[in-house]
């Protein structure tokens, strides 16, 4: 009688954590996709505003944008010097971002991917691409941790 009761107080645990586990995976993955939106939303608008601090905000403090043919930008003052070389030497004023996907990989991290576009301050489309950003939650929220993209131009 015993073992039995304990055969079940078992099962009952590992279905739960079976069921809960899932969910609070999805409910994580939700929650990511919302932050995601939001810092999306206002990544272009420091640009058009000329806001260095609304764009590296949206940067966790240990990120790495990892950009095309150039080094590799590490934290908030990579991401600063990212922000001055696009907004004083490319002349970029505003984009968009269309996300595909968000892959939920556990632990505090989900993967974004999608489409980019870029635009000037003649608000003229001058590239557009693919990225792949990691997403980490920090005790600020969801911040972009490893950012990689790529041009779907030719280079000139």
């Amino acid at each position: 009688m015993k073992r039995n009761a304990v055969l079940t107080a078992v099962l009952i645990i590992v279905l739960f954590n079976l069921f809960c586990g899932n969910c609070y995976a999805q409910s994580n993955v939700q929650e990511a996709k919302k932050a995601i939106a939001a810092s999306n939303a206002i990544y272009f608008q420091s640009f058009a505003k000329n806001d260095p601090a609304v764009f590296v905000n949206c940067y966790a403090e240990d990120c790495i944008i990892m950009l095309p043919n150039a080094p590799a930008m590490k934290g908030h003052k990579g991401a600063l010097d990212f922000f001055k070389i696009a907004y004083n030497d490319i002349g970029l004023r505003n984009g968009k971002f269309t996300t595909t996907e968000v892959y939920g990989l556990g632990n505090g991290y989900v993967v974004e991917e999608g489409f980019w576009q870029s635009f000037d301050k003649n608000n003229n489309l001058f590239d557009n691409g693919k990225f792949l950003v990691l997403w980490k939650k920090t005790a600020k929220g969801w911040k972009m941790f490893r950012d990689s993209f790529s041009s779907d131009r030719k280079a000139q």
